[in-house]
């Protein structure tokens, strides 16, 4: 890549934070402010940048969109005609249609490229800093060097090699980028510890990223190959990573599955490595808010914060969980699937809560929806002073006398993309300082956690054909949760097919689903309102306001094939 283009943030920034295990607080200082700093106040101001952008990655419109919306999982239609509409950006991802000038593309590169230029900047700094701690941020900056470029590989089929801030990158694909990736983590792993995750990059860190990059190596080698060919030698090496990280005695499943992505999980046992969102951190609470109803409004305390009315999961995919579990409910039978947290009288279709107890209902979410009665602005009470529940309608769409009632059909007809059309999801506790439901998210976004690492291991063995090693793993994972009264029962045998239903069930919503359907050969299948069989868009274009700003270079970045 063109300095134009890798000097985003090409200097190196200096901050001043307080650095305590995962906490980075990060303030931009001026070149005169730097001056009477000691050794360690300038080290920890290098690495802070190299992970300020995660946020700003892992957020709704960006890599969320990209993941989640072009699979067969969740769809977006042009909300009531009015809302979500974009240009049909949404609408475009998930038939798989986009084309280089698309936003959600652009806005997930951009940050990633910034992201590599910040590391590289720090990698270079942090060469003459005296601090003792020096030499494991640089070992940190490589490897989140290695990290963006994992995900600029899944996404668009490059990678860039540079290091040396004023040279220019070379551009590499294929075998020769995954083996360039392997050998920088494997540099990188001797050099850290396991002391200061989830929000920073540790060796156990570093083990989830040489697992996945193993994992999708017969992708990342030849993008559009009819069937992909996974190395034995690959899968070996999976098994051996995710072995490394279970051995540790340092992680654990959560029994309870909804702790995982509560406002409060930055201790959970089962995160490896995560955006750290805690609130002191400023982060958004945009994958909350970004299912729910606009009528939703989870905390008595701030009467401005709602949902949006965003995407839904498909038919297709929900469908997958009936057919598991016919003739039960998927609700009684996978604890994974919903956590009840609203009862209202069967009768009146009301209920009173305090404010401390409330919390609105998690997971996936059908039918009539209920919540904090709301009128004029103002949250309704009960005779007792608690906090009145009910029916929720369509209020804020002015249609006070439709009710909120999520359907199984969305699709992008009419009546389709009405507002509530859609089961709805809320994986991601609702955070309880969000004033606006968008900011102030407190819920760490898991990159990598324990759950995804067992349940790689166990494709990796089922690759190799150890059926009965891959139905223990897969089945530690199921029998682990628990939701109330509800626990994960063994499955009796595992497929590749089964596996890839159980990652389903097991990760929704986590921006796994896209390299899981690629990787498993289904990205090409037909799903809702989506039915291009072109293999090219196992890829997303290259923005072209990138191929414009490298264009002292001519050829030097060019687009992917069929866009």
């Amino acid at each position: 890549m063109t300095n134009r283009i890798m000097k985003l943030l090409a200097l190196p920034m200096l901050v001043s934070i307080s650095l305590s295990c995962t906490k980075l607080e990060e303030e931009v200082l001026d070149e005169s402010s730097v001056t009477g700093l000691t050794e360690k106040q300038i080290a920890d101001g290098t690495i802070a940048p190299v992970y300020a952008n995660l946020p700003n990655i892992y957020i709704h419109t960006g890599l969320f969109a990209l993941q989640e919306i072009s699979t067969d999982e969740a769809i977006l239609p042009y909300r009531g005609g009015t809302d979500w509409g974009d240009n049909g950006i949404y609408l475009d991802l998930h038939r798989h249609s986009t084309n280089s000038n698309t936003a959600n593309v652009r806005n997930t590169w951009n940050p990633l490229v910034q992201s590599l230029s910040r590391a590289v900047s720090a990698i270079s700094s942090l060469q003459s800093n005296k601090d003792p701690n020096a030499a494991k941020y640089i070992a940190e900056a490589k490897g989140m060097y290695a990290f963006y470029n994992l995900l600029i590989l899944d996404l668009w089929g490059i990678i860039f090699v540079k290091e040396d801030p004023g040279a220019v990158s070379t551009i590499v694909r294929g075998d020769e980028a995954v083996e360039y990736l392997k050998k920088i983590l494997l540099e990188v792993e001797p050099q850290l510890d396991n002391t200061t995750g989830p929000g920073r990059l540790t060796k156990a860190g570093v083990w989830g990223l040489l697992a996945k990059l193993h994992l999708n190596a017969a992708v990342y080698r030849d993008r559009y190959a009819t069937n992909f060919t996974f190395r034995p030698e690959d899968m070996d090496k999976v098994i051996e990573y995710t072995n490394k990280i279970t051995s540790s005695g340092q992680y654990a499943l959560s029994a309870d599955y909804w702790a995982i992505f509560n406002d409060n999980n930055n201790t959970n046992k089962e995160l490896i490595f995560a955006v750290d969102q805690r609130p002191d951190l400023n982060g958004h609470n945009r994958l909350s808010y970004f299912s729910l109803s606009g009528d939703q409004f989870p905390l008595p305390a701030y009467t401005g914060a709602n949902g949006t009315d965003g995407p839904g999961i498909t038919s297709d995919y929900y469908r997958t969980w009936v057919d598991a579990y016919a003739p039960l409910d998927p609700a009684s039978a996978d604890p994974r699937f919903t956590q009840k947290n609203v009862n209202v009288d069967p009768v009146t279709g009301e209920a009173c809560y305090d404010a401390a107890s409330y919390r609105i209902d998690r997971g996936i979410l059908r039918g009539q929806q209920y919540g904090l009665v709301r009128v004029a602005g103002v949250f309704q009470k009960c005779p007792d002073g608690k906090f009145k529940v009910g029916k929720l309608f369509n209020n804020s769409r002015n249609r006070p006398t439709t009710p909120v009632v999520h359907t199984e059909t969305i699709n992008f007809t009419t009546a389709g993309s009405d507002y509530s059309t859609g089961f709805r999801v809320l994986k991601y506790e609702f955070s309880q300082t969000s004033v606006s439901g968008r900011n102030f998210g407190a819920v760490d976004i898991p990159v990598i956690r324990l759950g995804d690492v067992i349940l790689m291991r166990a494709e990796a063995k089922l690759r190799k054909g150890d059926a009965a090693g891959a139905l223990t793993d897969v089945n530690a994972v199921r029998t682990s949760r628990v939701s109330g009264a509800i626990t994960g029962k063994p499955l009796p045998s595992v497929t590749l097919d089964l596996l890839f239903r159980e990652r389903g069930f097991e990760l929704y919503w986590e921006m796994h689903r896209r390299t899981d359907m690629v990787r498993f050969g289904k990205f090409e299948g037909t799903w809702t309102e989506k039915s291009s069989t072109d293999r090219n868009k196992r890829v997303f274009p290259i923005p072209q306001t990138a191929i414009d700003g490298a264009s002292n270079l001519p050829g030097y970045l060019q687009q992917n094939p069929g866009y």
